[in-house]
């Protein structure tokens, strides 16, 4: 039985046509009128927190706690920030002073037009709530693609969205890949998905065929090395939530450890306390643990599991018929096992044991740059040389996934992990915005411009050079700045004593 919230297929074009002439009316460029649309955006979310929260419980198992805790209060400090900013980001912004200041350079801060956001399953809140704040904040007209995978939620949202937002310039679409595959053949003003690197190379691919930027945030495996000098527990405690939050369905969340062999075992003690602490009681009892959406997701971690030749010290526990994962730990896995070969995107925690450091970061740089990447340390040292010798789209240390609440830092990944940054603040705002150079050159700079017309002279092209030929130091003054100070000096005592010697010669003829 097809879901009575589904989109038509006949009508996606319809729509694309209607948010293409609500667009150009002009509309959404008065301020007043984004700020109207942010507020009913967030009144959105306050006016319904029970029902998302009853919604989320039906169809990923989320308690209403955690659901408030990882969706609704994220996204609603997300529009307030954007509400209480935006307007200064849209003014236009000079430029650098140049031989060209009169000419008033600026850059003007106009909407791309009409954006496309798919919406993962995971965060189907936080990650519709954000990227649409700053789609509205830059101008836009937006459509959103919400996942087929959660009926409760995207049904809330297609009931929702006329009632509070103007129907004209923002929808949702609901339905399942023949929805999606036809959204993409239409062309937008930008696309931004958040989901699979499998699917994400057929966006990327559609959104070719009309040279539409896009923005893709993909995931992938997420390393987390752990110094065993660090105070374990913290590092466990820190770990294990940004595991097993959101049954770890998260795309920053640590998916595996890397640790080196003498420290292995006291991590996992510490892990095992943590454990006991968090779920006193165990998880299996509903709204204790976060399920997985459907049973394709869950038979695809349970094959990953079933097959690893780690040893499992720690849950293990599924359910087929209730989704269900335990929160588990797996220690001595090695780097060719199947917890190892993809994204585990389950509440399965990997314990990778390495000789050293240098082993780790090499396992690292030999993969997918990392959406998100982790380090456990206080030495400031060995941060550094992590830092600066791997490339992730973000890198901590002493923390998981705080980063993308975090107001002014972007989120995004890195080559296999995505591409573009946004989610936070002024970064969601830019992605949906294109920076338009501009000009007024006015007639009284025709003095300093006359020397691009024809006849072409020396002297022209002297005035040219005079005007914009730029200069530079020395060519070896960087990579041998004391050759050039050397030679800096030397040249000014042989001045002095030019000039002293010519002084001498003038007293002498007098």
């Amino acid at each position: 039985m097809v879901d009575p919230s589904y989109t038509p297929i006949d009508e996606v074009q319809k729509i694309h046509a209607s948010l293409q002439a609500s667009f150009k009316s002009g509309k959404a460029r008065d301020i007043k009128y984004r700020k109207h649309q942010l507020l009913q955006l967030a009144y959105l979310l306050k006016d319904n927190k029970d029902r998302f929260n009853e919604a989320a419980k039906q169809d990923l198992g989320r308690s209403y706690a955690e659901n408030e805790i990882l969706e609704l209060y994220v996204s609603l400090e997300q529009i307030k920030y954007i509400f209480d900013n935006f307007e200064k980001w849209t003014k236009p912004e000079s430029v650098e002073l140049s031989i060209y200041f009169g000419a008033r350079p600026r850059i003007r801060k106009e909407p791309k037009g009409v954006v496309l956001i798919f919406v993962p399953f995971n965060y189907p809140i936080m990650l519709l709530m954000s990227p649409l704040a700053g789609a509205i904040a830059a101008g836009n007209a937006a459509c959103v693609k919400v996942s087929e995978l959660l009926p409760a939620t995207s049904s809330l949202l297609v009931e929702l969205f006329p009632k509070y937002l103007d129907p004209s310039l923002y929808c949702v679409v609901n339905g399942d890949v023949a929805v999606s595959t036809k959204l993409l053949e239409l062309p937008w003003d930008h696309i931004l998905y958040t989901g699979s690197g499998r699917v994400g190379k057929i966006v990327a691919e559609a959104a070719a065929k009309h040279l539409t930027p896009i923005t893709l945030e993909l995931g992938g495996k997420c390393p987390t090395i752990v110094d065993p000098r660090v105070n374990l527990k913290v590092a466990a405690k820190r770990i294990l939530w940004g595991r097993t939050s959101n049954a770890g369905q998260t795309c920053v969340a640590p998916d595996y450890v890397l640790i080196p062999k003498d420290g292995e075992e006291d991590f996992i003690a510490a892990l095992k306390e943590t454990y006991l602490e968090f779920y006193p009681k165990g998880t299996k009892e509903p709204g204790t643990i976060a399920r997985l959406p459907n049973r394709g997701n869950f038979d695809r971690v349970k094959r990953l599991l079933d097959d690893t030749k780690g040893t499992v010290v720690l849950g293990g526990d599924t359910d087929r018929e209730t989704k269900y994962v335990a929160p588990t730990i797996v220690r001595d896995v090695r780097f060719d096992d199947s917890l190892m070969s993809e994204e585990i995107f389950a509440p399965i925690l990997p314990i990778v044991p390495v000789n050293d450091f240098d082993e780790a970061i090499e396992f690292i740089n030999a993969r997918d740059h990392p959406l998100a990447l982790y380090i456990f340390t206080d030495d400031s040292k060995l941060k550094e040389k992590v830092f600066s010798n791997t490339r992730s789209g973000s890198c901590v240390c002493n923390e998981v996934v705080l980063q993308i609440p975090t107001p002014g830092l972007p989120f995004g990944g890195f080559g296999a992990s995505g591409n573009g940054g946004y989610h936070t603040g002024k970064y969601s705002f830019d992605i949906f915005t294109h920076q338009r150079s501009t000009l007024t050159m006015p007639n009284w700079m025709e003095i300093a411009l006359a020397a691009r017309y024809p006849p072409f002279s020396d002297k022209k092209s002297r005035m040219v050079e005079s005007l914009s030929s730029p200069s530079f130091p020395p060519r070896d003054s960087v990579l041998n700045p004391r050759g050039w100070w050397r030679k800096w000096v030397v040249a000014c005592l042989t001045l002095g004593v030019s000039l002293l010697w010519a002084q001498r010669r003038k007293l002498i003829a007098h």
